[in-house]
């Protein structure tokens, strides 16, 4: 066996071990969620643009803030 889990051992750990809010949720179908969670999670991993609200943006501070002028 490689080091690596098969998919269907991934999600079947996923399914049994749910976050505290998950859990709290409920959730009639575990496998099904589990499966879904870890394909968005597969997708964010081979594109970090992916995900939404998780683009970062690259600016300085110059950019970011209007500078104040000193008093006269």
């Amino acid at each position: 066996m490689t080091d690596e889990w098969s998919d269907q051992d991934r999600v079947a750990s996923r399914a049994v071990h749910l976050l505290p809010e998950e859990r709290a949720a409920g959730s009639d179908d575990p496998r099904a969620q589990a499966q879904a969670i870890l394909a968005e999670s597969d997708r964010r991993e081979a594109d970090r643009n992916a995900a939404p609200d998780t683009v970062l943006e690259r600016r300085t501070s110059e950019e970011t803030v209007t500078p104040i002028e000193p008093p006269d």
